[in-house]
């Protein structure tokens, strides 16, 4: 099953069309070639599918969704929780939080 967790926007490289997202503490980066010309800004959240931002989703319903994330990893150990966060969407993923 494929669950896209909201991530939050916090930079865009326009020159690589690309935007470094932040899922829950996880940094990574993201295509933005399937979204129109500046339709995504620093401070939006999107959902992430195999490394590109699918869709911009409004910041109340991220809230809510990442608030039931949090249930969900409360109930899990520190390995499946990381885990669960690294593997969203199957995107490449790069853990920048030790940088």
């Amino acid at each position: 099953m494929c669950l896209s967790i909201p991530s939050k926007v916090v930079k865009i490289d326009k020159e690589r069309n690309m935007a470094t997202v932040d899922t829950m503490g996880v940094t990574r980066e993201a295509g933005l070639d399937l979204m129109e010309e500046d339709a995504i800004k620093v401070g939006d959240y999107v959902l992430l599918h195999v490394g590109f931002v699918m869709e911009k989703i409004d910041e109340e319903d991220a809230m809510e969704s990442l608030k039931i994330y949090k249930e969900i990893l409360e109930k899990l150990d520190e390995e499946d929780r990381r885990n669960l966060v690294l593997e969203d969407d199957n995107c490449e993923n790069r853990d920048t939080r030790n940088e």
